[in-house]
């Protein structure tokens, strides 16, 4: 199997997991704030990756220097941006619809890298974007009616989580994966505790009653274990093996998976425009993954006067 369609798979597993907390998120956060439960993710991700580097990578901190503290930093930032906004959000919207919402990252990816690295977007690129976007339109105006500020605070979300994705493309290659996965967790812990300190009550979270309650326990244990320290490491990882625009498209699938897990675990139902989005969103996905050469060759032959507007 080559190296990018083993990271594509990877990255496919951390949208599954992804998409599957949602529900178990929204569920901690009736007991505990947001940026307290972010903050106690985050740390006890960070306190396990963290003992895995002692133990058994300590070679890698060696490597630990100013450029690489940075980089780590600055995609702890946008990570944080990211969660702080989604988790916020889960409080006034669906978890499907915030899984949906969230997905609008795979729009801005190309935008970003464009502005930011001048890297232009392949056409198997624009065609899987296309497809998602028109998914995701389904799937976010499928329930218009009902759009609130929890939706607004999601979409600032989707805006972190594709600064991340890009910034995760340009430094992943340049610095061990395990320390720089736990620089950006550490920084999104110390980050969240601060806003917890300012916006929220707390001291809730070192409330035995509050804190090892059945709902946080489970989330806290899933999402800091599965979905921060595991899933960030893979992202970290395998990302050097693909192309941020790819990462993107894969990642859309979480709204797909938290669909499926809201219809199970918390009864919640999706219009038939809604189900047209989702697989719109996997067709997105499938053209980032064929191959460009035959793609492209025939775009060109329905296209032949417009080749000039299809080089990767």
């Amino acid at each position: 199997m080559k190296a990018s369609t083993f990271a594509d798979l990877s990255l496919l597993f951390v949208a599954l997991i992804w998409g599957a907390t949602f529900v178990l998120v929204q569920n901690a956060i009736s007991f505990l704030e947001p940026q307290s439960f972010n903050a106690v993710r985050f740390a006890f991700a960070a306190i396990l990756l963290g003992l895995w580097l002692l133990f058994f990578e300590k070679e890698q901190l060696k490597k630990l220097d100013k450029k690489l503290l940075l980089s780590g930093i600055m995609l702890g930032f946008w990570l944080f941006i990211g969660y702080a906004f989604q988790t916020l959000g889960l409080l006034y919207t669906t978890s499907s619809k915030a899984g949906f919402i969230t997905g609008l990252s795979v729009v801005l990816v190309p935008l970003l890298m464009l502005v930011i690295l001048k890297q232009r977007p392949s056409l198997n690129s624009i065609a899987g974007v296309s497809a998602a976007t028109a998914g995701l339109y389904l799937l976010t105006m499928s329930d218009v009616s009902s759009l609130n500020i929890g939706d607004a605070f999601v979409l600032i979300c989707a805006a972190g989580f594709a600064l991340h994705i890009v910034f995760t493309g340009k430094f992943s290659s340049s610095f061990p994966t395990l320390l720089l996965t736990t620089v950006q967790i550490a920084t999104v812990a110390a980050l969240s505790a601060i806003s917890a300190v300012f916006f929220e009550d707390w001291k809730r979270a070192f409330n035995p009653e509050v804190i090892f309650s059945a709902n946080v326990v489970v989330a806290l244990l899933v999402t800091s274990i599965l979905a921060t320290a595991l899933a960030f490491f893979i992202q970290t990882n395998f990302q050097k093996h693909t192309t941020a625009t790819r990462v993107a498209l894969i990642f859309a699938m979480e709204p797909v998976f938290a669909a499926i897990t809201a219809y199970f675990w918390a009864d919640e139902r999706l219009a038939y425009s809604a189900l047209a989005g989702c697989v719109l969103i996997f067709a997105g996905m499938v053209f980032a993954e064929l191959p460009p050469g035959k793609f492209e060759r025939f775009v060109r032959k329905l296209f032949p006067k417009k080749e000039a507007d299809f080089k990767a």
